[in-house]
């Protein structure tokens, strides 16, 4: 194999490449990435199993050809090249030579045989979304994905595509986040897709084009400009998120997004690791105010807001309040609650497009 391309190109190629590199494993190959020199192609793949990243690039091929080279080696040696153009060469016994300017470097790689198959896609159903709606709606989810094993399919987002509309929901056991859009696609399927590669694919998505998407029964694929994600879909029973979500609202409470986020981060410097007390917050006819009490002191701290029913007081973890509004897009938030037990619902002022639920504490007496 022999070719040489626009350092840049090749840099930019490889940062979006070792996004799937697996950074160790047993199987030395996928740790490196596959170059195949191909119809004045070069075409690189990174792949650990589970999620597999490939793109083209225009090159100058003299001879083409196939190898793996080792990721980060691969990487930290095209970045520091201080030429506009570089070269790669190897030979039967997998010596490469790269050049580029007065750098020269030979390195030992490995057979494409050893590196794994990307699993085909047959029988799929294709869809197309802008990016920019896509990234937002990852955007707003992600949070909520659980981290945990306990559940593996919650450690996923579910896709719910049906009658016109795309809705994006993850859960981990304390809260839900609900994302949903209008979208011109007329058939109906649903389908999980890891948070590790939904977190991959976020790095990926510009704002201006579509994405097209390949779903079939086990895999999905992204396609994004000269760039391909696939990855494996979660199988399980998701979490039936309608019935979690409350119907009834006995208070609702209209407040400023960064007003509010404000006030938690004041009352909650007392609260740490160590120290997860929940967050005291008592729903006013004009105020919601809160405070914590830790062994390290007291804090407190209020914010105007406008309440429509009883007033109430609720316990929240900080960080779970805070994470559901941070990830609201809109400069005002409705908090719907039920009672002192039951989720809050974070919800927008006008229209659905999110909902994120958040699970309240139970407080002592004070």
């Amino acid at each position: 194999m022999e070719f040489s391309c626009k350092t840049q190109v090749l840099t930019a190629a490889i940062m979006n490449v070792a996004l799937a590199v697996a950074p160790k494993s047993g199987l030395s190959a996928i740790e490196g990435i596959l170059v195949v020199a191909k119809n004045d192609k070069v075409t690189l793949t990174g792949y650990n199993l589970e999620l597999g990243i490939t793109t083209d690039i225009d090159a100058t091929i003299a001879i083409d050809g196939e190898i793996v080279i080792p990721s980060k080696l691969l990487s930290d040696i095209v970045r520091k090249t201080s030429s506009e153009e570089i070269s790669l060469k190897s030979n039967d016994r997998y010596m490469i030579e790269i050049d580029g300017g007065s750098s020269h470097f030979t390195i030992l790689g490995m057979s494409p045989l050893e590196f794994p198959e990307l699993p085909g896609m047959s029988d799929t159903n294709t869809v197309s979304i802008n990016q920019g709606l896509l990234r937002s709606m990852i955007n707003q989810t992600l949070f909520s994905i659980s981290t945990s094993d306990a559940k593996p399919i919650h450690t996923g987002a579910l896709f719910v595509i049906e009658h016109g509309t795309i809705t994006v929901v993850a859960v981990d056991g304390f809260r839900l986040a609900l994302r949903k859009e209008k979208a011109n696609i007329s058939e109906n399927f649903r389908f999980v897709v890891p948070g590790k590669t939904l977190s991959e694919l976020l790095k990926l998505l510009t704002e201006d084009q579509d994405v097209d998407i390949q779903i079939s029964k086990k895999h999905i694929m992204f396609r994004i400009k000269d760039c391909c994600v696939l990855s494996r879909l979660l199988e399980g029973d998701f979490l039936d998120y309608n019935a979690a979500i409350p119907k009834d609202c006995k208070s609702t409470v209209t407040v400023s997004t960064r007003a509010l986020i404000s006030s938690i981060e004041r009352t909650s410097l007392l609260i740490s690791e160590k120290l997860k007390n929940p967050l005291r917050v008592n729903f006013g006819d004009e105020s919601i105010h809160m405070s914590c009490s830790t062994p390290m002191g007291k804090a407190s701290d209020e914010c105007t807001a406008t309440l429509d029913g009883a007033t109430l007081e609720m316990g929240f973890n900080n960080k779970y309040f805070m994470d559901a509004l941070k990830n609201a897009d809109t400069d005002m938030v409705c908090l719907q609650m039920n009672g002192p037990l039951s989720p809050m619902k974070v919800v927008p002022i006008d229209g659905d497009n999110f909902l994120f639920l958040v699970l309240p504490m139970r407080l002592k007496s004070e």
